[in-house]
């Protein structure tokens, strides 16, 4: 055991009756694992469902969390009903985590939870990520980030205790497709969903599509752009139908979190 597990443990270890907030991805599966072996309390998983949520990411945390035995809450979020989420700045991510942690804190309040904690680890902070902020005004702990984990560190724990996401590639939302300055919509969202499903039934695991209006911008690991070619033809076909007229390989390759490269 890494000093690092072990400082996990013992932060978790003093916690009871703990609110996870969930997502199917490794970092919140290994928070879940880890209370439910250091915490002589209630411990609930809480995943929060809307529009920017892909549809894969929902059924997978839900099989996830049935192999965990963990009881898994799924609340309705309503950020597409909020101004400032929708109207897409740089900020968009802190309103909208704003949000979704009131209502957290709500249902802890009347369930009797007395921490709420998320998967954040250590290097989310060397990355734009607005929603942080949200999450320390709201009181919300980060244990990953207390004890200093890395994503590398938490998959190489994941796999050592044999959970199934262990090298499941990072997921976000859908909003972070779009273009900042460009008005989010449900039919936006929804675009990039079924693109993105379908590059990954091509056998594409680590992907984004971007939406640029007409123009639909593919990241995908420099080694797999040979087999974007060999799959053009129904590319071109199906993104055309979802409503992108116009189809791009970023030859930068893949990059998670390129939007935030012109802030």
């Amino acid at each position: 055991m890494t000093d690092k597990e072990k400082k996990l443990r013992g932060i978790i270890s003093y916690l009871e009756n703990v609110l996870i907030a969930y997502s199917g991805g490794v970092d919140s599966t290994v928070l879940i694992k880890i209370s439910q072996e250091e915490i002589d309390g209630q411990i609930t998983a809480v995943i929060v469902n809307s529009p920017t949520l892909p549809r894969s990411e929902l059924d997978d945390a839900r099989k996830i969390a049935a192999g965990l035995d963990i009881q898994l809450v799924e609340m309705e979020s309503r950020e597409m009903d909020l101004p400032d989420f929708i109207n897409n700045t740089s900020q968009r991510c802190y309103f909208c985590k704003d949000h979704r942690y009131q209502m957290l804190r709500i249902y802890a309040k009347e369930n009797g939870f007395e921490y709420i904690l998320d998967g954040s680890n250590f290097d989310d902070l060397s990355d734009h990520r607005p929603g942080q902020v949200a999450a320390q005004e709201q009181g919300i702990r980060s244990p990953l980030q207390e004890a200093e984990l890395t994503k590398t560190e938490i998959r190489n724990l994941a796999r050592e205790m044999a959970l199934p996401n262990w090298d499941k590639p990072s997921s976000s939302c859908l909003a972070s497709r779009i273009p900042y300055g460009t008005v989010i919509s449900a039919e936006l969202l929804d675009q990039v969903d079924q693109a993105e499903i379908f590059l990954k039934e091509l056998g594409f695991r680590r992907l984004r599509v971007r939406h640029h209006g007409d123009i639909a911008r593919i990241e995908v690991p420099l080694e797999l752009f040979d087999q974007v070619i060999q799959n053009r033809t129904a590319i071109i076909v199906e993104l055309e139908k979802i409503g992108f007229p116009y189809i791009t390989l970023d030859i930068k390759g893949f990059r998670s979190g390129s939007m935030n490269e012109v802030i």
